[in-house]
């Protein structure tokens, strides 16, 4: 009896994460320094964390509603118009989900069926291939190395139209992991203007969207599109929640009515205590971003002026908290194989760019949600490893 067979056969085209795997094998070496995970290195603002201990010691410990508290939801309606001037009804177009990788799930496995396809900026955040696949569907890449990783309207409309008879959702991700680029408003406004000529879904991943560096506050493809837009955001980066697991997606009723049917079968409901702790960071910590964002531009700086002084070539990012260089020509080229030569010699563990789908290959990323002194370790290192590879 072999019941392997059994499984179905769509886990057989995907992996365990290529940035897990790579994680994994580089632990084991001594003194690893890594800046590898999209993690902040920060912890969460002591009154988020007063708010969940209050929440257990009163023994909120039973269900909540599907969609999650009301007053949670009402809390993230009203953080939405205070910072990006958008407007959820609370008890109709929020659902409050166990992180915003579930958020991705639910709305992934709630609107794709076998044979459609979902375009998507590259190079890309690895987590949204498999759940297209494991759907039946497949990912299709936009190339937009030779645009500085911006995608453009033209680049869009062309996409679309080529896969005009499959093409069922664009994935919009900014800021963007991996390579920290954003939008501005008049950007999102244009790429809007396309997405409205086509019948698909939006599906766009904002998660980053409190780390925004440019001088122009960060807009949202939601205000422009509202009818079409599936907005997910949540509270691991803004404010240093990974571990509290709690996301939100935004979208019309109509929308929401759908996707709250598979939440519903996939988790139940978002964690309770949880819940209590994020309604604080909504209501009282609105701002709890600022100090973070400061230290990340003084790390992005740092590191941008030491690689480039290497030959790296590097798209200053404007948000998230990552490095997407590309490596030197008269170094190893790829990228999987730079990494694992440089982790082993210099017990430093960064991102190979192929990680992030076919047009990562030949960068690597970098994550800056470390301190300023295990960074400058980092560089040391790199610049030992460099100099001795072209002195060899």
């Amino acid at each position: 009896m072999d019941l392997t067979k059994k499984f179905n056969p769509n886990l057989d085209k995907i992996a365990v994460s290529m940035i897990r795997q790579f994680d994994q094998q580089v632990s084991s070496i001594p003194g690893i320094i890594k800046l590898t995970l999209g993690e902040p290195d920060f912890y969460t603002p002591e009154h988020v964390k007063q708010a969940g201990i209050a929440a257990i010691n009163a023994n909120e410990s039973h269900y909540t509603g599907m969609a999650g508290l009301p007053k949670l939801r009402e809390a993230a309606s009203d953080f939405l118009a205070k910072k990006y001037d958008l407007h959820y009804d609370a008890a109709q177009e929020i659902l409050v989900t166990v992180g915003v990788t579930e958020a991705i799930s639910a709305t992934l496995l709630s609107i794709l069926v076998p044979g459609d396809e979902v375009l998507i900026p590259a190079p890309a955040y690895p987590g949204y291939e498999p759940l297209i696949t494991l759907a039946g569907g497949t990912l299709v890449e936009i190339d937009t190395t030779s645009n500085q990783f911006v995608l453009t309207p033209e680049m869009l409309d062309s996409a679309l139209l080529a896969h005009a008879k499959k093409v069922k959702a664009v994935i919009l991700n900014y800021p963007a992991n991996p390579t920290g680029v954003t939008y501005s408003r008049a950007q999102i406004q244009a790429l809007a203007e396309v997405v409205k000529r086509h019948e698909i879904f939006v599906i766009a991943d904002e998660v980053y969207s409190e780390l925004n560096y440019t001088n122009e506050a960060h807009a949202s493809i939601a205000e422009f599109a509202p009818d079409q837009t599936i907005l997910l955001n949540g509270l691991s980066k803004s404010h240093a929640m990974t571990g509290w697991r709690i996301g939100l997606i935004f979208a019309p009723s109509v929308l929401t009515a759908q996707i709250i049917k598979t939440h519903q079968y996939l988790v139940t409901s978002a964690s309770t205590q949880s819940q209590f702790a994020a309604i604080e960071a909504l209501q009282k910590g609105q701002d709890d971003a600022f100090p973070m964002k400061k230290e990340y531009l003084k790390r992005r700086d740092y590191i941008i002026a030491q690689m480039s002084q290497l030959g790296f070539e590097i798209i200053k990012p404007d948000g998230a908290f990552y490095i997407f260089a590309k490596i030197p020509a008269d170094l190893i080229q790829n990228s999987f194989d730079f990494c694992v030569d440089f982790a082993k010699e210099q017990a430093v563990a960064i991102i190979p760019g192929v990680s992030f789908g076919q047009y990562g290959e030949g960068y690597v990323r970098l994550s800056y949600a470390a301190s300023m002194e295990t960074i400058e370790q980092a560089m040391s290192r790199l610049n030992a490893y460099v100099t001795g590879r072209r002195n060899a």
